[in-house]
């Protein structure tokens, strides 16, 4: 993939607490594209979230970016101070959170919220700023966009607030947009109109997408790659396609074996035992070894090495094993 519109490279989180220093985010890599949607999948607790929001530097302190570096549009953002990392939030980067009413201030008006963020950003007039954002309402099917944009976020059904909430993250005309979990909170019909809606106006705009969920089948219907994390590590990541039919790692194994399928109705699911190891007792070796049918000796004590396949990678030694091959390096 040539010139990725966002590039992190081995990026490491930490936050310091009276028990040691915990890292939700270690040596993270990844690229995206311009017009492509990098989905991150994992369970709760993989560091999907926190990945996101170490790229558009809203880490809550004492948390911190303690390493590797993240790189926007051949700029690199990770150590700018504050006001100039705000101006680039909301400008070249947008965020469209779980819960639209988290995004959305309740006592302003949704035209006031989409004009102050088109005002702030590109340096339009007033009059100019509200025909934008009554053309962004419309672009994101939001009916009778200029009588709708005097209303208030409470007079908007889940999925249309939804929708605002997307108008209000693309109102800019942002390099990347961050979407993490943005159809949980959602029914399943207004699930599928939210992800193609997304889809189309990223392709539309040439807009780079990180679509975080938990949810494998949001993957395989809105994403181009995916990025399967684990204990703040990446596990796999490659093409969705190939990872869907031909998953590498274990734990990526497990969660495509989990995932209710349509066309095996009734059929049992399998289960991953255990859980994700909490941020103050990941296991040595490979995070994922406790869980791991196929664990060995030297996962429970060796950093697992990194194997290149199928467009991707995976960072396991059982992968590594059935290929032939000890990669170099310790982590996708």
């Amino acid at each position: 993939m040539t010139h990725p519109i966002l590039s992190v490279r081995d990026l490491v989180v930490e936050i310091p607490t009276r028990r040691g220093v915990l890292r939700p985010v270690d040596r993270v890599s990844f690229d995206i594209a311009r017009g492509e949607v990098l989905g991150v999948v994992g369970e709760s607790g993989a560091g999907k979230s926190m990945t996101g929001t170490a790229v558009i530097g809203l880490i809550d302190p004492p948390g911190h970016i303690a390493g590797g570096e993240v790189v926007l549009g051949g700029e690199r953002i990770d150590h700018l101070p504050p006001e100039r990392m705000r101006r680039i939030r909301g400008k070249r980067i947008g965020m469209v959170f779980q819960d639209p009413l988290t995004s959305l201030n309740p006592l302003l008006r949704i035209g006031d919220q989409l004009t102050e963020t088109i005002l702030t950003h590109l340096g339009v007039t007033e009059a100019q700023a509200r025909a934008r954002a009554v053309a962004a309402l419309e672009e994101v099917g939001i009916p009778a966009a200029a009588r709708r944009i005097g209303s208030y976020p409470h007079e908007f059904s889940g999925g249309m607030r939804q929708r605002v909430v997307i108008a209000l993250a693309l109102a800019a005309e942002p390099d990347l947009v961050i979407a993490d979990e943005p159809t949980t909170a959602l029914d399943v019909s207004v699930q599928a109109q939210i992800i193609a809606l997304l889809k189309r106006l990223c392709r539309e705009r040439g807009t780079a997408v990180m679509l975080i969920t938990h949810d494998m089948g949001v993957i395989a219907e809105a994403a181009d790659r995916v990025a399967v994390m684990y204990a703040g590590r990446l596990a796999e990541i490659g093409p969705v396609a190939e990872v869907i039919a031909r998953p590498q790692h274990p734990y990526t194994r497990g969660l495509m074996a989990a995932t209710p399928m349509a066309t095996a109705p009734g059929a049992r699911l399998n289960q991953i035992p255990g859980a994700m190891p909490r941020l103050d007792a990941i296991p040595p070796g490979c995070a994922f070894h406790p869980r791991c049918p196929l664990a060995e000796a030297q996962c429970k004590t060796g950093a697992p090495p990194t194997v290149a396949g199928c467009g991707g990678r995976a960072s396991c030694w059982v992968v590594a094993r059935e290929a032939g091959i000890v990669a170099q390096g310790a982590h996708a």
